[in-house]
């Protein structure tokens, strides 16, 4: 008997209860911490808008603002990203035992591969929710071993989005270097440069029967520099906005884009990383397909050093391998 899959459970609990170490505080349940009946319009950028300035000002805004922002017209056709939504929905459905000759390595330090825990959680709590890790890009640091076989055309619909987000990616970076007053380059050079790593991940969550004592995801931020997803239609994910928890609005083919720790740590503290969560669905199955754009493991980050000084701005934030950064945030050990 492996690991018990949260998959597994969803199929054979009863009506209304769910297993005690899903159970979320009160502080935490969203049947009580969702403001309720309102949805959170984060801003929505025109990705194709011509007017330069316009985009980075509304880039530049919502960064600093929300951390949280959905782009439309980004130029990924619908088509590439129902391919990516098709094979991984697929690959979730297949018997168990064909999932389970994706899991992780429990020896290994990498968090690629098919499992259901991930960090550590206060007094043992567990999140409603399944997944898939693996790399995209660069080629240099796919491991082929964690990408489903099954369905055939996993790899290349994988591939194709992969290509397809790189534009998406380098305007970006572009976008919010320049509103630091950085040139075009620099965060992404910063960050890795043509190292940076595509890690994406599949969250599964499936129909929970008690959607207002568990979450799919606890709340967090992401480790990553910047976060590009794609959800399914079911509404899941959250954001915490002055200390109150609100849904956010669903929009078909959006790439929904978190800035991570690491951005907000280059851009010592201007960009804020978003913090969010995920509820579950009583009768329908989440799925969302997020790509944390990291630097390598071995990558040194820190504020910029164009941003801080000895006088007005000093750093807010230490520098350290990413690696290291990693392992403190699971192991939940102060930064």
């Amino acid at each position: 008997m492996g690991v018990e899959r949260v998959q597994d459970i969803a199929s054979t609990i009863s009506e209304d209860t769910i297993p005690a170490e899903y159970i979320r505080s009160e502080n935490e349940q969203p049947g009580i911490t969702t403001v309720p009946n309102t949805v959170l319009e984060c801003p929505t950028i025109d990705f194709s808008d011509p007017d330069e300035e316009k985009l980075l000002k509304q880039i530049f805004e919502a960064s600093t603002d929300w951390g949280m922002y959905q782009i439309v017209n980004h130029d990924i056709s619908n088509e590439a990203i129902s391919k990516l939504q098709a094979v991984g929905k697929e690959f979730f459905e297949l018997p168990q035992e064909e999932k389970e000759v994706y899991a992780k390595d429990p020896n290994s330090k990498s968090v690629e591969g098919y499992g259901t825990f991930l960090q550590k959680e206060l007094e043992g709590k567990k999140g409603w929710v399944d997944h898939l890790f693996h790399m995209i890009w660069p080629p240099s640091a796919i491991n082929y071993r964690f990408w489903p076989k099954n369905p055939a055309s996993y790899r290349e619909a994988n591939e194709e989005y992969a290509k397809n987000l790189h534009k998406v990616v380098e305007k970006l970076f572009k976008l919010l270097s320049l509103g630091l007053g950085l040139e075009a380059q620099e965060l992404k050079k910063a960050v890795g440069g043509d190292d940076l790593v595509y890690l994406l991940k599949i969250n599964y969550y499936p129909p929970c029967p008690r959607p207002d004592l568990a979450l799919g995801v606890v709340a967090h931020t992401d480790m990553s520099a910047l976060t590009i997803l794609v959800p399914n239609e079911v509404q899941g994910l959250q954001a915490c906005r002055d200390g109150q928890w609100y849904d956010v609005k669903y929009i078909p083919n959006a790439l929904v884009i978190h800035i991570g720790d690491q951005m907000e740590i280059m851009s010592n503290g201007k960009y804020r990383a978003v913090l969010h969560r995920t509820t579950v669905s009583k009768d329908k199955t989440r799925i969302s397909w997020p790509v944390f754009l990291e630097p390598p493991a071995d990558q040194v980050i820190g504020p910029h050093p164009k941003l801080v000084d000895d006088k007005e701005n000093p750093p807010k934030y230490k520098t350290k391998k990413y690696s290291e950064y990693v392992y403190n945030k699971l192991n939940k050990i102060p930064q």
